[in-house]
């Protein structure tokens, strides 16, 4: 089969050496470009207490983003419901909805996107995940025309019909998507282990909705697309390394390349390379046969593209083949 369309989840990194401004002025400098390249969207996604990630205020960013680009959809890829309520996320979107008409789309998660400690000190209860089910349906009817709640309506929000899409790594998620009609994408660039069984779950207990008539898989892939084998390599190496940085330097702790390089043969560092299961790495062409059987072998409408690349040179040259490369194939 042909590459399906492609989409992008920018996890609007910090670099070293980069300050938070610099690191989001990359971010609209991926967005301008995708533009030009043809990607269908890019996401945001919502973290916390993460030093090297600068989308804790998902709306604010995708705001920022829209600003600065003309036509491509931007959207949260997700917003952690059980953090917020869902009139304050409907007035979020739904102000973004009207200053950015037919641009503005909102996935949705479960999890608080972060560790227990600094999920007590976003001041939610432990509990709010438990009505998430209810919580997207109230956020659906705010956007749309009939409130669930009596006297109560989003101003911005009510009547944008900004679309929903439900983010899992689980048969949780598939089961609400599936329920409520909605597109089901799974973050499988970070969470594989249930992908397939998730998605056979969503396709068959789908139920048609006013948003959606029948079922659409979104399925998040890691990609390091490079002109020469060897570059890719090194590139991938680099990126298991900020990885385990990632995970494992919180607080006032950082880990040296040196220190994380070594933890990669342990226990730990397996268990964090296993995250990265899904990733297409090395030339163009390469890359393009991994994803293709990747779409076809799980049932995938649409590939959100992840890029671990640390280099900004090497992060945007890799969606920049991957474009190149998909337009090849769809010619």
């Amino acid at each position: 089969m042909s590459l399906p369309p492609l989409s992008i989840l920018d996890l609007a990194t910090v670099a070293e050496g980069e300050s938070v401004r610099e690191g989001l002025q990359a971010s609209v400098g991926l967005a301008q470009r995708a533009e030009r390249w043809g990607y269908r969207r890019i996401w945001y996604a919502e973290h916390h207490n993460m030093r090297s990630i600068a989308s804790s205020a998902t709306s604010v960013v995708i705001g920022h983003v829209a600003a600065h680009t003309e036509t491509i959809t931007l959207g949260a890829g997700g917003v952690m419901l059980p953090n917020h309520s869902p009139l304050q996320v409907a007035e979020q979107f739904g102000t973004l909805a009207e200053l950015f008409p037919g641009r503005i789309e909102l996935g949705l998660g479960r999890a608080p996107g972060t560790d227990q400690n600094t999920y007590r000190a976003l001041r939610r209860d432990p509990r709010a995940s438990e009505t998430f089910p209810q919580d997207v349906q109230e956020l659906q009817a705010f956007l749309g025309e009939d409130s669930l709640i009596s006297g109560v309506d989003a101003y911005p929000g009510r009547g944008t019909g900004v679309p929903l899409y439900i983010l899992g790594s689980s048969l949780y998620g598939a089961q609400v998507a599936a329920i409520l009609g909605l597109p089901y994408a799974f973050a499988s660039h970070f969470a594989p282990d249930a992908l397939e069984q998730a998605v056979d779950t969503y396709r068959s207990e789908f139920r048609p909705s006013a948003q959606l008539a029948e079922p659409r898989v979104l399925a998040g892939v890691n990609v390091i697309a490079a002109d020469s084998a060897e570059e890719a390599a090194e590139q991938q190496r680099r990126a298991q390394i900020s990885r385990v940085k990632l995970f494992l330097s919180r607080g006032g702790q950082k880990l040296t390349d040196e220190e994380a390089e070594a933890v990669l043969d342990t226990g730990s560092g397996r268990q964090i390379l296993g995250m990265m299961k899904y990733t297409a790495a090395g030339t163009p062409d390469r890359v393009q046969s991994w994803l293709e059987e990747f779409a076809g072998r799980v049932g995938v409408d649409e590939l959100i593209v992840a890029c671990p690349v640390v280099d900004r040179e090497g992060w945007y040259r890799s969606f920049e083949l991957l474009a190149e490369r998909a337009s090849l194939t769809a010619a």
